[in-house]
């Protein structure tokens, strides 16, 4: 602008930091009352910039434009997804013409900017469009390009917060485009948009130019994952999150507990597919990542202000929600081990573990190879961090009792350690989600297990931390939890009941009295929990529901199947007892044939125990007169 003296000139780049200053560092202090005071008067400063520039503009004569014009081509409203736009057309990026443009385009931006964040978002939308439509008039080149990207992303966090994903998509897709393009073709460090307001002597490194650049372009990816996650379109999101990730670290730019926390949220996804080395590896660099974030402050210090009282709770609940992931994923590592190992009756299946133990050095190898070709997270400061903690538990599905104790373990280690933060007094639903990951850890863990007198303790152990909590349940505030608690130890019961009994037979071919008094115990406990889950779907004056909710309809047949089956095998010897318990086997049996039969929808989502009790329903009336015709002759 070679028409504006250099005090006309310095006067407009202070005003710009000025206005920069309240939007990043003054508006913080803003007060509740007042809380975008000093966001106004940033917006009038980047006006009084914007008149400025259109005065410096008008002062240049029009004898100038007009020989530039002759490069300008007509161009089409921006419609974003149309990724060539710009490269090839209009004013180059650093003729006075095209300078103009992405100077007055970036107070448009800034105004833009300054409207959304005071939640005037028509307002905000029109200012960035008017950026759009000054940079149609540009080829994209290293003065311009940061800010064609730096508009894109707001219009696409914009239209992603009216849910409109799409409209969100295109913008972010032309700016993912648009920084890739600019790469292949140029790669420079370009101009940073802060940079059309500063003198000469405050001018950015091509170092800190490149940073900004990556940064936004790490936005872009950001952005895009949200918007991938949106459509469900999950791998994509996982990707583009994985990317961003890595982009942060790489940047140095990131949070380190939202870093962490971002990371185990992906490993989620990776665990979910199957995916356990990349799991393993997001888990291991969320856990060192949020070491950066320093230690807990004790809560000794007694002059603690609200401020630190509030991070020590922020760091102790997102290291609790970190070790929850971890916990999924060594429950699901054993949880996908046992399905790959069991036979028809759900037992371990040797001839296939033995199989699987053969091709197991390839699948060691093909894992080291899958490592080095994988992304993974870490500068020079964490990889080796990371590296150690992965080491600690295998990613590879164990296949037998050793690997599958060392993979429990670290579970039950991570179980521990949530638990320390999510404790029954103020995180019931948390610290009991906890408590049924435990059991099912053990509960995999028992599946590898060739004893039975420990496999048997082992599900004690499962009774012993849940029956208390649910027998102190509140029942009206916590009915779904407790049903669900109810059927678990219920099924657990059950398991020891089967567990005992095969037991015995291994010792012996009759059942002493001792054996006998525990495997009625056992299957009475189990039909006791059966029953109570049963009961709590019952009105307040204990009448059965004529209509079961889709929700509970398969758990409550499979409970009146189970608390049948369990009837009929308790071992009296008493024919008077024993006709008194198939009696009751009968009832329930009737009730699911019954219930099916009239609500014929139900049939389908209990097909083996529906037919099992039609058979029965058949059986035991024969096997009930026989029993009493033995007592009429006794007699």
């Amino acid at each position: 602008m070679a028409s504006v003296s250099s005090d006309e000139w310095r006067a407009v780049c202070d005003k710009f930091t000025n206005a920069q200053n309240l939007t990043v560092v003054e508006s913080r202090n803003d007060p509740e009352n007042d809380p975008f005071r000093s966001q106004y008067k940033a917006r009038e400063l980047l006006r009084e910039i914007y008149c400025s520039l259109k005065s410096f503009e008008a002062g240049e004569g029009e004898e100038e434009r007009g020989g530039e014009s002759g490069d300008q081509r007509p161009i089409e409203p921006p419609v974003d997804g149309q990724t060539e736009e710009g490269f090839g057309q209009g004013f180059s990026g650093d003729s006075p013409a095209g300078l103009r443009a992405a100077k007055l385009g970036a107070v448009e931006y800034y105004l833009g900017v300054n409207h959304v964040d005071t939640e005037e978002l028509s307002a905000g939308q029109e200012h960035l469009m008017n950026c759009m439509k000054l940079l149609e008039r540009c080829r994209v080149s290293s003065e311009n390009v940061s800010l064609f990207i730096h508009v894109r992303n707001q219009l696409g966090i914009l239209w992603a917060g009216r849910d409109e994903t799409e409209t969100a998509q295109g913008f972010l897709e032309t700016a993912e485009s648009m920084y890739q393009r600019y790469m292949k073709e140029d790669g420079s460090p370009p101009t940073d948009m802060t940079e059309y307001f500063t003198t000469e002597e405050n001018l950015l490194t091509h170092q800190e130019r490149t940073k900004r650049f990556e940064l936004a372009y790490t936005h872009t990816m950001y952005y895009l994952a949200q918007v991938y996650k949106n459509l469900g379109e999950t791998e994509r999101a996982a990707t583009y999150c994985h990317t961003t990730l890595q982009r942060q670290l790489q940047l140095n730019q990131f949070s380190p507990m939202e870093w962490a926390l971002n990371a185990a949220t992906l490993s989620q996804y990776y665990i979910t597919k199957g995916r356990y080395m990349e799991g393993r590896h997001c888990l291991s660099a969320a856990t060192v990542i949020s070491g950066l974030a320093g230690d807990v402050p004790s809560e000794a210090a007694a002059q603690e202000s609200e401020t630190e009282s509030e991070r020590r709770e922020q760091l102790r609940q997102k290291r609790a929600e970190i070790a929850r992931c971890w916990i999924k994923y060594c429950l699901n590592v054993l949880q996908d081990s046992k399905k790959l190992l069991e036979d028809s009756i759900g037992e371990l299946d040797t001839d296939r573990q033995e199989e699987l133990n053969s091709a197991r050095r390839l699948e060691e190898e093909e894992e080291e190879k899958g490592r080095k070709s994988a992304l993974l997270f870490g500068s020079e400061d964490t990889f080796d961090s990371i590296a150690s903690l992965e080491e600690k538990v295998r990613c590879l599905l164990p296949l037998d009792f050793t690997d599958a104790r060392a993979v429990f373990l670290v579970g039950q280690n991570y179980v521990t350690q949530a638990k320390e933060y999510f404790q029954m007094d103020g995180y019931v639903t948390d610290h009991i989600e906890i408590l049924q990951d435990h059991s099912a850890l053990f509960r995999a863990l028992a599946f590898f297990e060739e004893d039975l007198e420990r496999r048997c303790k082992m599900h004690k152990r499962r009774v012993d931390m849940l029956e208390p909590v649910c027998n102190d349940l509140n029942s009206q505030y916590y009915l779904m939890i407790r049903r669900q608690m109810m059927f678990e130890l219920a099924e657990i019961y059950n398991e020891m009941m089967d567990l005992k009994l095969a037991l015995a037979n291994k010792q012996s071919d009759t059942l002493d009295n001792h054996t006998i008094k525990k495997f009625n115990h056992l299957c009475s406990a189990s039909a006791k929990y059966f029953q109570m889950f049963l009961d709590s779907l019952c009105s307040p004056d204990g009448k059965q529901p004529e209509h079961l909710e889709e929700e509970v309809l398969r758990p409550a047949l499979v409970a009146r199947f189970r608390v049948a089956r369990l009837h009929s095998r308790l071992i009296s010897s008493s024919p008077s007892a024993q006709v008194d318990n198939l009696d009751r086997s009968l009832e329930h049996y009737k009730y699911v044939v019954q219930y099916c039969d009239s609500h014929p929808e139900a049939a389908a989502t209990v097909e083996t125990e529906l037919e099992l009790s039609r058979e029965m329903v058949g059986l035991l009336p024969l096997k009930v007169n026989r029993l009493k015709a033995k007592m009429t002759l006794n007699n």
